[in-house]
């Protein structure tokens, strides 16, 4: 879990499906999902993690699709219309 001073700098929980092609058969795609606290928009982690992918693993990607959600946010408030008690 991130430390709460990563939560204050706005680090947010980051999901990247990465396609990319196998190296023995670049017509097939395989899937690879990676996670890690990251900062939005530019996250510098995940651009760390590509740059290691071209440079040390041999499938070429074909896409990365993004989510994040931040760590800490404000809670949720709804009035109720009415109270039931159960004994």
């Amino acid at each position: 879990m991130a430390s709460f001073a990563q939560q204050l700098n706005d680090y947010r929980l980051t999901t990247a499906e990465i396609l990319y092609h196998m190296p023995d058969h670049p017509d097939l795609l395989q899937s690879f999902i990676w996670q890690d606290y990251d900062i939005a928009p530019r996250y510098p982690v995940l651009a760390k993690f590509v740059g290691f992918w071209f440079r040390e693993i041999e499938g070429k990607l074909h896409s990365i699709r993004l989510a994040s959600a931040g760590i800490i946010s404000a809670s949720e408030f709804r009035a109720t219309q009415g109270e039931f008690l159960i004994h």
